[in-house]
């Protein structure tokens, strides 16, 4: 009857530590690795996309319009 108890007792522990840390720590590594191969995989389309935009394409940079021009006068 005791033999019984313990080994009922044995299972139920058993049962919990796979389906409340087992499984979600499978799941949560899963998750995470689809998640790395997505931004690795946007990355990769970023890298592309820049590589083959025209140089055209690329931001210029603007100078510095005259209100943001500050005059200074140098010290001697």
């Amino acid at each position: 009857m005791i033999r019984l108890l313990v080994e009922l007792f044995l299972l139920y522990i058993l049962f919990q530590f796979i389906f409340n840390f087992v499984i979600p720590l499978y799941n949560a590594t899963r998750q995470v690795k689809r998640k790395m191969s997505q931004m690795e995989e946007q990355l990769r389309d970023n890298q592309r996309d820049a590589y083959n935009r025209p140089q055209s394409e690329a931001p210029k940079k603007n100078p510095p319009s005259s209100s943001e021009y500050i005059d200074y006068e140098e010290v001697k």
